[in-house]
């Protein structure tokens, strides 16, 4: 049945086509924008969870 609906549907093989399109442009896309970050930046940001002076390690917690 489903056959049946896809094998009258104009022009369905170009969607195909553009999705992988668009799959590797974004993907390209991704990867170029992290091998562009700052070194320095991530780095700061790896140890945020290791720092005992956060945010999160206080005593006080007014969501309680």
């Amino acid at each position: 049945m489903i056959k049946d609906v896809i094998e009258h549907v104009g022009g369905i093989g170009l969607y195909g086509i553009v999705s992988l399109l668009l799959f590797f442009a974004v993907f390209v896309g991704v990867l170029v924008w992290a091998f562009r970050l700052d070194r320095a930046r991530l780095d700061s940001a790896a140890r945020l969870p290791l720092e005992t002076d956060s945010v999160n390690s206080r005593k006080e917690d007014p969501h309680e």
